[in-house]
């Protein structure tokens, strides 16, 4: 049994042919411990969702290996409960039938009795009670996210793998999620792996923040430890000088090696070559080219009329 419950060994991740290959990710290299709450912060188009993905069993390496409790990840599975931010839910079935079809396939020897009190238990844990039989279409934001996230919970994974789950919500809906997802893995302690691009989301709900630079070839930078006693109250702090030092540090290097990539970025425009194309459509109006020849009578016969093509690769006498 391996020390770690997520390991990631020198793994990189492109697409496209190798003519026209496209780098996302380059040698990461990243070891989470059991129960740990790690956050993954970087900037739109980084590869923070290909990266989470990866983790997931959902898109393979190009190069190198991922690992979970030592094994390695060949595919999805339930060991591993991804939460993304676009919810995910079947909208043909209510909040018990979104959970009740992911439970009858992970414990398809649970009884009816049994995965009845079951599901009752996750829906009240995220305080959807009483919208039991509501369809996704009849739920806010905040409790669509909240059902995807009881949906998750629902099989028991070893790791949850949070993809921005929070970012389509507004402020408040936002924060009450934050709280409540801190909450439920604070009772049930689990491997929590977090995408985000919130400073501020991050260094309230994570033991370790890992700053994603900016793609193509994008790869884990810096590492930084969050040592603020649990449990944190947002209301304080904001006056905690411990957690605005930590915001501070963690901002300004995302700012630098956001911009030290810009730098080094080249400049891709190409100069285009100073040429006219024919205009075929006036063709017909184009001045014309009369050929003659003189006979033996010394008469003038007219043998060709052609129109003068103007335009780049036609020489214009």
């Amino acid at each position: 049994m391996s020390e770690f419950a997520m390991e990631i060994d020198n793994v990189d991740v492109g697409f496209g042919p190798p003519s026209q290959r496209v780098e996302v990710l380059n040698s990461i290299n990243l070891q989470v411990k059991p129960n740990e709450f790690v956050a993954i912060i970087g900037f739109s188009g980084s590869g923070k969702s290909t990266l989470m993905n990866l983790l997931a069993g959902i898109q393979p390496a190009s190069k190198g290996t991922v690992y979970m409790n030592g094994d390695v990840v060949t595919g999805p599975g339930p060991q591993r409960g991804i939460l993304f931010q676009n919810y995910s839910l079947l909208p043909w079935l209510s909040v018990y039938g979104n959970i009740d079809l992911a439970v009858k396939t992970v414990f398809p020897e649970m009884s009816t009795s049994d995965r009845k009190e079951y599901i009752q238990g996750y829906i009240d844990m995220v305080s959807l009670s009483g919208s039991e039989w509501k369809k996704p279409s009849e739920l806010s934001g905040g409790m669509r996210q909240r059902l995807s996230l009881a949906r998750t919970l629902s099989m028991k994974p070893d790791v949850l793998l949070l993809d921005e789950p929070l970012s389509a919500l507004d402020a408040l809906t936002r924060a009450n999620l934050q709280d409540e997802i801190i909450r439920i893995w604070e009772e049930d302690r689990r491997t929590v792996i977090m995408i985000t691009n919130d400073v501020d989301e991050a260094v309230l709900m994570a033991d370790r923040i890992l700053a994603l630079t900016p793609g193509p070839k994008a790869t884990l930078g810096k590492t930084f430890n969050v040592e603020l006693e649990r449990p944190r109250d947002r209301t304080t702090l904001n006056f905690n000088r411990e957690f605005i030092q930590l915001r501070n540090t963690v901002t300004k290097y995302m700012v630098r090696i956001n911009e030290e990539a810009k730098a080094l970025r080249k400049n891709a425009n190409l100069p285009l070559p100073d040429l006219m194309p024919i205009d075929f459509l006036s063709v017909g109006n184009q001045p014309r080219k009369v050929k003659v020849q003189e006979d033996e009578s010394n008469e003038t016969i007219v043998t060709s009329s052609e129109p003068e093509l103007v335009g780049a690769g036609v020489d214009n006498e």
